[in-house]
């Protein structure tokens, strides 16, 4: 690395990427913004962090508009961007802030998000975390952190290595629990076991937050169902989950606040949902393992006709 503390550059400054850029940025990394939409905003005030664990102003070391406006590559591309296939080619966005030592880092919902740019910069380190966290941004400029925080890093498609221990350490640092894994296919098959349901239901079941759906009996029963669909695809790949994973799942979702999840939230102001990220590339996989999932192939079948109308 070119200094003792590391350069990062954020690409996709939304919730999840300007509030953990904005942690890396109070352990001492020196973090740019890669921002577009809130540019003015947050180049004159930068950010607003409502949190939880304590409210933070986060002023970004620059706040760039395209890639090509960084210089000196970084050490890291931190990409939170959403996984939009279709409208967003990643590779493009980020290959001009690409050295040869630069290691690109997911924070992205989903699973198999990371291929794209592991096929076009196959010279790099391919690094990615999930997040575990509830976190919005209510304004230009303005995040609400209203619930956990933790992230689990490895790099794709397995192991670890020194720069992702460094983020390790940087994270915990800034008092973001975070924690290595050698396998982190499998803990996004594990974050799908929540995204999926959740998520799909809260857009098809009008508009209902995490609390809505488990007072519902039968919306609770049906998560439990997708639930183990998904622990299906994951045991098929390798990855079995223990048999109380579902039920800590339910007890973990009924003791948070009442949230909105991402894709409602998208769906609310007409924006694209992640359904590709977190379900069409699940049905892909399990078509290649020939497994029977109908009721996540019908939620992604009615939010793939949602989602077209949102993007209208």
């Amino acid at each position: 690395m070119k200094s003792e503390m590391p350069e990062i550059l954020v690409v996709g400054a939304g919730a999840v990427g300007t509030f953990y850029g904005a942690k890396l940025a109070s352990a001492g990394a020196k973090v740019t913004l890669l921002c577009r939409s809130d540019y003015d905003v947050v180049k004159e005030n930068g950010i607003e962090v409502k949190s939880i664990d304590g409210d933070l102003h986060f002023k970004p070391s620059r706040v760039i508009r395209k890639a090509s406006e960084c210089g000196a590559p970084p050490d890291f591309v931190l990409v939170a961007l959403k996984y939009l296939p279709q409208l967003i080619d990643t590779a493009e966005i980020i290959r001009a802030a690409i050295g040869p030592d630069t290691s690109i880092f997911h924070i992205q919902n989903g699973i198999e998000i990371e291929k794209e740019t592991a096929l076009a910069f196959p010279n790099n380190e391919i690094l990615s975390a999930v997040a575990f966290i509830c976190v919005t941004r209510t304004a230009p400029g303005f995040l609400h952190h209203s619930d956990y925080g933790r992230l689990v890093v490895g790099r794709y498609p397995g192991g670890s290595s020194e720069k992702a221990e460094l983020l390790k350490n940087l994270f915990n640092k800034s008092g973001v629990e975070c924690a290595i894994t050698d396998d982190i296919m499998k803990t996004r098959f594990l974050k799908l076991v929540w995204n999926v349901p959740f998520n799909a239901i809260s857009v098809l079941g009008n508009h209902a937050d995490t609390r809505s759906m488990l007072e519902n009996k039968l919306s609770c029963e049906l998560s439990a169902q997708l639930m183990e669909e998904v622990c299906g695809i994951s045991e098929a790949y390798g990855r079995k989950f223990p048999d109380d994973t579902i039920e800590n799942y339910m007890v973990y979702t009924r003791k948070m606040k009442p949230y909105k999840t991402s894709m409602l939230v998208d769906f609310e102001a007409g924006r694209p949902m992640e359904v590709e990220a977190i379900l069409g590339n699940l049905v892909r996989m399990a078509d290649e393992k020939k497994l029977d999932i109908p009721r996540i192939r019908t939620l992604y079948g009615l939010l793939s006709l949602a989602d077209r109308k949102a993007d209208k």
